[in-house]
């Protein structure tokens, strides 16, 4: 029988390769157990919050853990101390954002306004400020019992980072575990986010030279 033209012997040659291609990209497609079961594994390793790198182990389990420590803390620090130490600068930082602001608007009588708040501490003067600073020293020993020390603070194993028993309205009284935890969620995601704020706060006035609003 005569041979077939050129032209059809190279379509069929092209289909057959176009079929293999196919077959081999669906084939890296299909789902394999072994792959699915390594990819798992290792998804669980990695942080939330920094998918890139490997999750912490000493925070898993403790409120507001989403993964980030990037620096390692928590590998060389107690995870006591280090909650006791986040807890404490967004409570500081809460405040300072408030104080940042009302500066701009609101003066203590007998001091001279400024509108840039990062000028406050010189118009204040040091005797003030090291007032603050003695004061805080005081209620930190107080609340602490003279255990002010990281490798005293927690000498006590039953105390819980952050809780001073200071609850003048009440707000825990009555709550589940659950909802304790909840409230603990917002405290600690809002102090995060003051713990930025006020860091932005005082650089946009050194950089700008200008009040905040």
């Amino acid at each position: 029988s005569p041979a077939p033209p050129l032209f059809v012997v190279k379509m069929v040659k092209l289909a057959s390769l176009s079929c293999a291609a196919l077959a081999g990209s669906a084939a890296a497609f299909a789902p394999s157990n072994g792959s699915a079961r390594s990819s798992t594994s290792l998804n669980a390793e990695m942080s939330k919050s920094l998918p890139f790198v490997k999750a912490p182990a000493n925070t898993k389990g403790w409120v507001g853990d989403v993964g980030f420590d990037p620096l390692g803390f928590s590998e060389y620090f107690d995870m006591k101390w280090l909650r006791e130490a986040e807890i404490k600068h967004g409570r500081s930082s809460m405040l300072a954002t408030v104080g940042f602001v009302l500066q701009q608007y609101w003066t203590l009588p007998g001091y001279v306004h400024v509108d840039d708040s990062n000028l406050a501490p010189a118009v204040a003067g040091a005797g003030p400020m090291l007032q603050i600073v003695f004061w805080g020293g005081v209620i930190e020993w107080w609340t602490n019992k003279g255990q002010v020390t990281m490798e005293t603070m927690f000498s006590d194993p039953d105390r819980v980072p952050g809780d001073l028993g200071f609850d003048p309205m009440g707000l825990a009284v009555g709550k589940s575990e659950e909802q304790m935890d909840e409230m603990r969620l917002k405290e600690i995601k809002n102090g995060r986010l003051a713990m930025l704020a006020i860091g932005g706060m005082i650089h946009h006035n050194w950089v700008t030279g200008d009040a905040l609003f």
